[in-house]
């Protein structure tokens, strides 16, 4: 089975350790989201896998070898680290025919590509034209072009509209039904939740979680029931002797952080408190991403008040 393993793996850049003995292995059939903070180490990280950069310590290997080894890379490992890379003068079956002659992969397959990345009508055009949407579409092509066992892709729905969103997401889950080994980049908490079986969140260049998604977001978060009743003051004082706080919200409901819908319906039924809503909250992957990486950032301030604004 094709992992990707990273053992004591560690950067410096002068007095700066971008990457810190990081240890983890990205196994095959399920997609892993990469995530981490701005400085966290991730982009470094994946560099250092590909081989573009020379850690200053440790090791990182594909199927057990250095990913410099493979005579024919694109037939072992699909990559996306920036879609600008590819020539603004030439067409996309231009670009992708190059990397596959370089690669001995059929022509034919250029052909079948472009269609399954949507580029069929603009496969003529110069890539200079293109939007990042189309950019990004083209840059999957490429990964998609050596029918690799092990795919990475650092923030592969950015420029894309919905439907190309919802095409990635769709991609990477079969990828990950067909066996293959995928590892996703990506800032976008929503997305990531929505296609990420298994997550590695970095901090400063550490390791702060190796969980899959469920484990993690019940590891980082409390549960929390969401509730509203036309006796409000009754509601309030059953809360306040089960122990809870509650929290008002702007509609009218109230939240309470540490329980749940069984035990709050239980004691309201006792009570003869009559409530017209009430529901678990579940628990978001942003929550329990900032509640992990909350110390970790390089700019910790901003992304709490942003996330708190988004939250309000």
């Amino acid at each position: 089975m094709t992992s990707i393993e990273l053992h004591e793996l560690t950067k410096d850049f002068g007095s700066t350790r971008a990457v810190d003995h990081l240890t983890f292995t990205v196994r095959p059939g399920r997609v892993t989201g990469f995530l981490g903070p701005n400085g966290a180490g991730k982009s470094t990280t994946m560099r250092l896998i590909l081989g573009l950069d020379r850690p200053s310590g440790g090791r990182s290997t594909i199927d057990g070898h250095a990913y410099a080894s493979f005579d024919k890379p694109l037939c072992r490992v699909g990559v996306l680290l920036d879609a600008g890379a590819a020539h603004g003068s030439r067409t996309p079956r231009s670009h992708l025919l190059t990397l596959a002659t370089s690669n001995g992969i059929a022509c034919s397959r250029v052909d079948e590509v472009i269609e399954e990345a949507g580029l069929t009508s603009v496969r003529g055009r110069r890539i200079r034209t293109f939007s990042l949407g189309m950019r990004q579409r083209l840059g999957i092509a490429a990964v998609l072009l050596g029918d690799p066992d092990v795919v990475m892709l650092d923030e592969p729905t950015n420029g894309l509209d919905p439907e190309g969103i919802v095409w990635i997401r769709e991609l990477v889950h079969r990828l990950a039904r067909e066996g293959r080994t995928v590892l996703v980049s990506s800032h976008l908490m929503h997305e990531t939740s929505s296609f990420a079986d298994h997550l590695v969140v970095m901090g400063r260049g550490r390791l702060l979680a190796d969980l899959p998604m469920q484990e993690f977001l019940t590891s980082w978060t409390s549960p929390a029931v969401r509730l509203r009743s036309t006796e409000v003051g009754r509601m309030n004082d059953m809360l306040a002797r089960l122990g809870y706080t509650p929290t008002p919200r702007e509609d009218g409901s109230c939240s309470v952080v540490g329980a749940t819908a069984e035990e709050i319906g239980a004691a309201a039924a006792t009570a003869g408190i009559a409530l017209l809503e009430l529901a678990d909250e579940r628990a978001t992957l942003e929550q329990a991403y900032f509640d992990l990486t909350s110390h970790e950032g390089e700019f910790k301030a901003a992304a709490r008040t942003s996330a708190g604004s988004e939250g309000a």
